[in-house]
């Protein structure tokens, strides 16, 4: 069973920003083999969430929910990753789920922006995204814009 916690970059212990920087550097570093600032200063601007999933304490499932004009003009989603061990159990779909749910409560009914990895389309129209923009490189990566409007809970 996943239990989940979402948190303000100042609620995050030491250790869970240590994990959370652990699996984003191992999935986003070494296996997608991209060299790129990871840290970027929005883990700890105002409004912004971090949603940790954990199976047996262990931190497997992370993303990131940023306020309106963060990143994007609207609400965003970014950082979403699973360990590795952890994929193909449907636990990117749970984690999408939570996020969006997150976000629905903080920001009710607003406009999410993503800039979605190209090989994740799909995964995101699942979940009711749609494709906004063509491919575009981003850090040497493939990837599209994608939108979705919130429903009411």
């Amino acid at each position: 069973m996943t239990t989940w916690q979402c948190l303000t970059f100042e609620q995050l212990t030491t250790h869970q920003l240590y994990d959370l920087l652990k699996l984003r550097s191992n999935v986003f570093g070494v296996e997608q083999n991209c060299v790129y600032p990871d840290l970027d200063d929005h883990d700890r601007a105002e409004n912004v969430f971090h949603l940790l999933g954990y199976v047996n304490n262990e931190l497997v499932a992370y993303l990131r929910l940023l306020a309106p004009g963060v990143t994007y003009d609207n609400v965003s989603i970014g950082r979403v990753v699973v360990t590795p061990s952890q994929r193909k159990l449907g636990l990117g779909h749970q984690l999408l789920r939570q996020g969006l749910a997150q976000a629905e409560e903080i920001w009710p009914q607003q406009l999410i922006e993503i800039g979605a990895q190209q090989y994740l389309i799909e995964f995101y129209r699942s979940h009711g995204f749609t494709q906004t923009s063509e491919m575009y490189l981003e850090d040497g990566i493939p990837h599209v814009d994608m939108q979705r409007l919130q429903e009411p809970m």
